[in-house]
């Protein structure tokens, strides 16, 4: 018998201490963000309409095809007359691009942008314990992160990782491998800096599929400070609450729809497939399923549930049934992709024009800036003072692999509102007119009549 009590005893105390652990191990799992920059090029880099047009009509190789083919296009991207091109495109150089041209470029955003997350939070470089720089497009020896942690002196010890071929949704990614690692490592400080090279990697041939991403994407990028250290969470803005990732790479079409190649005339560029708006419903759907039980009160999916058996249960009649997201999510952080990506984006939720907002802006005001994109959208509603205390964000990103990598935020302070980059212009968002003026300026281009006409 006393044995016996012995062995229960023995058991009752490694149950305790089983859980207690567990519950101090939860205890430093936490992911805060101390603060977070956007770049902002000179305005001597805009690309408005005539400056597209004359980068357009460079290309001698395309056609009164191509050319309308760019203008349908250019209309209906959803990008306003203010994003910022590389400085060789703007200079017209693009078809023959420096290597230092796109170190210039890579330089400019990630210490720009470093400098000023640097200064507002007043984190010192040489505190930083991680540093995690992604870039898809543009991978040099030494890498990106060594350029970082040579620019800034930081400690021989840093834990140092550089990501190449996420594409749009690497920062998402970059996040989630910061939160993996402060599992791991306690009182930490880690830097996220997201960004793409456009510089050297502008089409210059006439494939239409591969001339979209001139369409669509601009200089652009962010720097992110993050931190597991509790004592510093009353200064923090955002709380990371989950991360799910998903990569249907397994599947051949979505590993190709969204690919780097080159065209039979040996022009490298992006090629975007018809399978992309596929691929991204199947990979948004995955990552749902394994998302939305996270951060969905028990009542809406139990509703959710009964409703769907009801469904399967009745016969001949449409009971459809969708998940009110708004249950357990305040606002909406899509990838500013496209506008075609919004729309599709806000149709599967049941979105409002309000909640699409923030992304139709940044995408009209900065355009698609890859993986940097998601924190321009984050900065527009903090400058129009969207964000309280106890709000929860939901940041969806689509990338190339095919990847769809999402995340949930809690606000953890009120009166957030720095306007950053949109310090300029706040004040004239939302645009109620998004039509682009190539429409006007250059809608003689569709007119039948040039069929016979060669352009010169």
């Amino acid at each position: 018998m006393e044995f016996l009590m012995k062995i229960c005893l023995l058991f009752l105390c490694s149950f305790i201490s089983y859980f207690v652990n567990l519950f101090f191990q939860k205890r430093n799992q936490h992911c805060y963000m101390l603060g977070y920059e956007c770049f902002k090029a000179a305005d001597d880099r805009k690309l408005d309409t005539d400056a597209c047009v004359r980068v357009v009509m460079r290309n001698k190789k395309l056609g009164l095809d191509q050319y309308r083919f760019l203008l349908k296009t250019i209309v209906s991207s959803g990008l306003g007359e203010e994003t910022y091109g590389p400085r060789n495109v703007v200079d017209g150089r693009e078809e023959f691009p420096l290597e230092n041209d796109a170190h210039a470029e890579m330089d400019e955003i990630m210490f720009s942008t470093l400098d000023s997350l640097f200064e507002k939070t007043g984190v010192s470089p040489s505190e930083i314990d991680i540093l995690v720089v992604d870039v898809s497009l543009f991978s040099p020896a030494p890498s990106l992160t060594s350029r970082i942690i040579n620019r800034y002196k930081m400690r021989h010890n840093i834990k140092s990782f550089s990501l190449s071929g996420m594409g749009c949704s690497a920062s998402m990614l970059a996040i989630d491998l910061v939160q993996q690692l402060f599992k791991t490592y306690k009182n930490q400080f880690a830097i996220v800096v997201s960004t793409e090279s456009i510089a050297r990697h502008w089409y210059c041939g006439k494939e239409k599929s591969m001339m979209l991403s001139n369409c669509l994407f601009r200089n652009g990028g962010s720097s992110i400070l993050l931190t597991n250290k509790r004592d510093l969470k009353d200064r923090c803005l955002l709380k990371l609450k989950c991360a799910v990732r998903t990569n249907i790479g397994y599947d051949d079409e979505a590993y190709g729809c969204c690919i780097q190649v080159e065209d039979p005339q040996g022009y490298q560029g992006f090629l975007l497939t018809k399978n992309l708006t596929k691929a991204a419903a199947k990979a948004f759907t995955g990552n749902l399923k394994l998302l939305l039980p996270k951060i969905l009160p028990v009542w809406e999916l139990l509703r959710y549930a009964i409703s769907t058996l009801g469904k399967k249960s009745t016969k001949g009649q449409n009971l459809s049934f969708n998940l009110n997201l708004k249950s357990g999510v305040d606002h909406f952080c899509l990838h500013p992709g496209g506008r075609a990506v919004i729309d599709g984006l806000g149709k599967s939720l049941g979105l409002s024009e309000y909640d699409l907002e923030p992304t139709r802006m940044a995408l009209y005001r900065f355009g698609n800036t890859s993986a940097g994109g998601l924190w321009y959208v984050l900065s527009y509603m903090e400058a129009k003072k969207r964000l309280k205390k106890g709000d929860k964000i939901f940041m969806v990103s689509l990338g190339a692999g095919f990847m769809c990598n999402n995340c949930v935020w809690e606000v953890m302070k009120d009166g957030l509102d720095d306007t950053r980059v949109w310090e300029d212009c706040i004040d004239e968002y939302p645009r109620k007119n998004l039509v682009n003026p190539f429409t006007e300026k250059y809608s003689w281009i569709n007119d039948e009549i040039l069929n016979f006409v060669r352009l010169d």
